[in-house]
């Protein structure tokens, strides 16, 4: 369904692509966001995965899980982590702002593997420029790996404003192609229906898949308080001060929570859109695979997925505010922007020929041992969305027209088949 915008209009109701009135022609509602404050638009997560082999001596960091070790030149924590993060060993630095997930749990040490992924906490992202964080990335990268290959990155957006927050009825008029709604706080009620569960009294609400791009609204000084960063983000609230609304130099009203609207790309779609997103003044692919190269266009992704996921006021029709951080919202990352000049569309690599009959008869092997151990297709659908190979496994059913939502009833369906047919034998 393709949205319009409700008229925009300033004070004495003329057109204005900077008006914060807002006029449905059909109800003759006025929506004033003049009370709206814009905070801050940036770059909240960086996530850029590496592929190459361990170097001699990395693994033996990790000898005396829980101590404090020294690694290019700095002191880290070192210690495991648990095999969902799909790595074995972490280095951790919360004052620097890094954590190292190091050796890959499907790759041996000694042969080239995606073995590293690097994740920046907001207040180093924050203080390095995108040039400057990519060169500390790889020289990490460069005491961990040999045969060093940047993989692909991964990024969250995040905008925080004041004076306006989700409405009661959020998950009903928001549209979205994602098949996944979270509302996190305490569990309530889980519909797989439309795989929405809702969790209490809607702090958060989580839309779309983290696999894919996933939209997240919530109260983000609630969530500053909860992890100790209050402090932290109240600065960056305050320095952005005059950073949308020059006329407003007190523009952070600590009395007042403020909200976060967070888009989450994972690096598998950020890939699609490095291979699908063309220059329109050469019609080149953007073909980028580090952050640092990526970050000019991420205004383009924000607009992107404020298409993706609608909030609507009524059929056909945006609510204002979706209008308005769309077009007002500028992400600040410290280079020129190259959203107008880049036409942005996702690349879905096919799963044809060996690959799509290999996603067949991996499905039916899976479905078979998860019988065996008596696994239920709920818990056996979240991790395999956990798993590498998801997206491979997830484009192969789109071509087929279905959708996550197909895949899960499929599996479910075959559990069954197998647990009617052959009891438990299997």
């Amino acid at each position: 369904m393709k949205a319009k915008d409700q008229r925009r209009v300033d004070n004495e109701f003329n057109p204005s692509p900077a008006g914060r009135l807002f006029f449905d022609h059909k109800t003759a509602r006025i929506t004033d966001l003049s009370k709206v404050r814009l905070l801050r638009c940036g770059v909240d997560t960086v996530r850029q995965l590496y592929r190459g082999i361990i170097l001699p001596g990395v693994l033996a960091l990790f000898d005396k899980p829980g101590a404090i070790v020294d690694f290019a030149g700095q002191r880290w924590h070192s210690g495991r982590v648990g095999r969902d993060s799909g790595y074995q060993y972490k280095l951790q630095n919360s004052d620097l702002g890094f954590i190292l997930l190091i050796k890959n749990f499907n790759a041996k040490a000694d042969s080239l593997g995606p073995h590293l992924k690097i994740e920046v906490s907001p207040h180093a992202i924050d203080s390095l420029s995108p040039e400057r964080l990519q060169a500390r990335m790889d020289f990490y990268a460069s005491q961990v790996l040999s045969h060093v290959e940047v993989n692909q990155c991964a990024v969250h957006l995040a905008l925080d404003l004041q004076g306006w927050q989700p409405p009661v009825d959020l998950v009903a008029r928001m549209h979205c192609r994602a098949r996944t709604h979270r509302d996190i706080s305490g569990i309530q009620e889980i519909e797989w229906a439309t795989k929405s569960s809702v969790y209490g009294r809607g702090e958060t609400s989580m839309f779309g898949s983290a696999s894919g791009v996933q939209l997240c609204l919530y109260n983000k000084t609630e969530q500053a308080k909860a992890t100790d960063k209050l402090d932290y983000w109240e600065s960056v609230w305050r320095r952005a001060d005059d950073y949308f609304d020059p006329a407003s130099p007190d523009n952070y009203n600590p009395e007042q929570p403020v909200w976060r609207v967070e888009l989450r790309y994972h690096h598998s779609v950020i890939q699609q859109f490095a291979s699908g997103s063309v220059d329109v003044r050469t019609g080149a692919a953007i073909e980028t695979r580090s952050f640092d190269t990526f970050a000019a266009h991420l205004d383009g992704l924000w607009r992107y997925g404020l298409g993706q996921f609608k909030l609507l006021a009524r059929p056909g029709y945006f609510e204002p505010i979706w209008t308005l951080i769309r077009d007002d919202v500028r992400v600040e990352t410290g280079v020129d922007s190259l959203a107008d000049d880049t036409e942005y569309k996702r690349y879905y690599k096919t799963a044809r020929g060996f690959s799509g009959k290999n996603v067949e008869l991996f499905l039916g092997n899976f479905v078979s041992l998860l019988a065996r151990e008596r696994v239920g297709a709920g818990k056996a659908f979240e991790r395999l969305q956990e798993w590498e190979c998801w997206p491979v496994i997830r484009d192969h059913y789109a071509a087929k027209d279905m959708t996550e939502r197909d895949i899960y009833k499929h599996i479910r369906d075959l559990l069954e088949e197998r647990h009617v047919r052959w009891g438990r034998a299997v």
